[in-house]
Parts: C-alpha cells; structure tokens; sequence
C-alpha cells in the first residue's frame, strides 16, 4: 500500500495496515536500500549499495512482525537513507551525506541546492506527510497514539565492537523509554541500554520531535544489533522480544494516564 498518487511519491513511501487500532504507530525510516534509477546508483559500489550504509537491515521486518501482532499501522521509507535520509531534517548534510562511516557517496558529492530540494520534495517530504496524515486521522477518530520508531545499527563501527545489543532511545520525553527500561529484566539475555549506541546529541532524535514531541505523543526510538536479525526466524523472535518490552511499558502509561497524555 502506497501513500501518494504521483510516481515519486510512490517510490518514497509504503503504508501498512492504515487502519490499526493498536496505540502504536511505527516508523521505519531506514527500512530499503533501494535508490531509485534517477539517481544512477549514487555511484555506489555493489557491496555498498548491500550494507548497512544503505539501509538497516531487519528493521522492516521486525517492524512488520510488530504490526501485524499489534494491529499496528507502519509508515516506512522505501528509498534508501543515502539518497535521504528521513531521518533527518533537509538542512542536515548527514540527510544526503558524502560519506557514511568509510562508505564514500560519489553522487552525493557536490548537491545543489535545487538537487538537495528535489530529494527533500519527492523522498523526505512523502514520509513526513504519510505520518502527519496518520497521526492526525487518529487523533480525528479518538484513538491514542505512541511513536515508536524501528532501526537497526552495525555491531562493528569504525573498527570497534558495540557489546549493546538493545539500545531504547529518547529526546526530551522519556516516558515511553523509562517503560521499556523498566521491562528489560524479562530480556535478561539480552544487553539493552538507555540511547546507545547512538543518543540525542548525535542528531539521531529528528523523526522523534518531529512526529512525537510535536504532537504531544510519547515516543521511543529502538535499535537492534544487525547481527541479531540476519534470519527470518531471527526478525520474528527478535520482534516479540521487542513486544515483551513494549506491552508492560503501554500498559504502565496506559496506568498513569494515557500515552498521549
């Protein structure tokens, strides 16, 4: 399911189950590695265009497992984060970057201004508007909204081991993040720790102010160490693990009050 009628737009933005009742709406920024051919490949080489550079891998499907089980509706991008990153707002270089970790960006090299607003227009802008318009629908029809948004990061960057497998991420309002720390002793198998490996002064809470803290919803960022989802069955087991942080910390809000309270 597609959220625009234009071709670009299409290319830019997928809508799952729309109509989800649950609390939780999910973002997936990161979820393709696709670049479309306007853009010639970026002038990646091929095991670029593959690694996590380009995309997370597992986060969509850990995503749609979790939208499936909850009755969820997922906003995802379907276009690769080195051609824009949703991440990020348009002034960011890190939305269109040169480089990405040692990964050079040979078509990001030299934008325009005109070029960097044609991304921002047919890949950015699409994302943004398939998640206001969820929001604001659900508010429309009285249901509470979370935002949880679904990433995955490299268990080696710059050379150096992450040991954090679970990283629970937040901006200003903790609420939703407090909740699932609080659930990780049901995970005792598992190393889940509070904004790592990446945190707000990394520039990584964009889509949470935007689309959370903007509009009063308590939100959460969560990373999976790619290494954890490489299989199927790996993403399915992975994403109830997530459900068993999730459920006890919408329940706890739930408790004092509602989630967009």
């Amino acid at each position: 399911m597609r959220e625009s009628d234009s071709h670009a737009q299409e290319e830019a933005v997928e809508v799952v189950n729309r109509e989800g009742t649950s609390p939780v709406l999910l973002l997936c920024e990161h979820a393709s590695n696709n670049i479309p051919a306007r853009y010639d490949g970026l002038g990646l080489r091929d095991e670029d265009r593959l690694s996590h550079a380009a995309w997370d891998p597992g986060a969509r499907a850990v995503a749609l497992h979790m939208s499936r089980v909850l009755d969820a509706p997922l906003v995802a991008s379907t276009v690769s984060r080195l051609v824009y990153d949703c991440n990020r707002p348009p002034e960011a270089p890190s939305a269109m970057p040169e480089k990405s970790e040692l990964v050079e960006v040979p078509g990001n090299k030299g934008l325009t201004a005109a070029q960097r607003q044609e991304r921002a227009d047919t890949v950015y802008a699409p994302f943004c508007g398939a998640a206001a318009k969820l929001i604001k629908a659900r508010k429309d029809a009285g249901l509470q909204t979370v935002l949880v948004t679904m990433h995955s990061f490299t268990p080696v960057y710059y050379g150096e081991c992450r040991a954090v497998e679970i990283g629970i991420l937040h901006d200003a309002d903790s609420r939703l993040a407090d909740a699932m720390l609080a659930a990780a002793p049901a995970l005792p198998h598992r190393q889940v720790e509070r904004n790592e490996p990446y945190g707000p002064a990394d520039g990584v809470t964009h889509s949470l102010k935007v689309h959370g803290l903007a509009h009063g919803l308590a939100n959460v960022m969560i990373e999976i160490r790619n290494d954890l989802v490489t299989t199927p069955d790996e993403e399915e087991a992975m994403a109830e693990e997530m459900l068993t942080l999730l459920r006890p910390a919408l329940a706890a809000l739930t408790a004092e009050g509602g989630p967009d309270a």
